[in-house]
């Protein structure tokens, strides 16, 4: 069951090695991340869009350490993630297993979308694998640019730039599709 009452949260925009990103946390823990779009005002626009009730010029020392790591990793530096707390409550339970089995992928690892779904304990669930991947709110933490489609081919990826980015992130770890 999702936890849809309303809940005080924060964004902030930051620069990263691939553009400006934006992050939204609870008191719970990081409840979005969203890779740089076109340009900053549109991924602000589009974080916002997601029910955050407002900005913050400085955000807590957990979430300043959580977008350290993640500028890290996007220079190309391996970085654990795992320590990163998340607040997943509006998304289903199946795609909370789903995210939870995922961020034990590592590093310059692939998984297909088949071998996931076995991962969670549903196999043969592939296509509600990507669902659930469609919806995450957490890129990078959630490391859905690491699900390939089966045969090693890329497969989607719903973040701006889809594919290109897909394979941007891929790259940073080492992974050649």
């Amino acid at each position: 069951m999702r936890d849809t009452g309303p809940v005080d949260s924060s964004y902030h925009l930051f620069d990263s090695p691939i553009g400006t990103c934006g992050i939204a946390w609870t008191l719970r823990g990081v409840a979005r991340l969203l890779l740089p779009e076109a340009d900053a005002a549109t991924t602000e626009r589009r974080l916002r869009g997601t029910g955050v009730t407002h900005g913050a010029d400085k955000p807590p020392r957990a979430i300043a350490t959580a977008i350290a790591q993640v500028c890290r990793h996007l220079e190309g530096r391996r970085v654990d993630l795992a320590d990163v707390v998340l607040d997943l409550a509006d998304s289903i339970p199946f795609h909370r297993k789903v995210y939870k089995t995922l961020r034990g992928i590592g590093w310059g690892e692939t998984v297909s979308y088949g071998t996931l779904a076995g991962l969670a304990g549903a196999p043969g669930a592939a296509r509600a694998v990507g669902t659930a991947l469609r919806h995450s709110p957490v890129a990078i933490v959630i490391p859905c640019h690491r699900v390939v489609a089966a045969g090693g081919k890329v497969g989607g990826y719903t973040a701006h730039g889809g594919l290109v980015t897909k394979r941007r992130l891929l790259e940073i770890e080492g992974v050649r599709i």
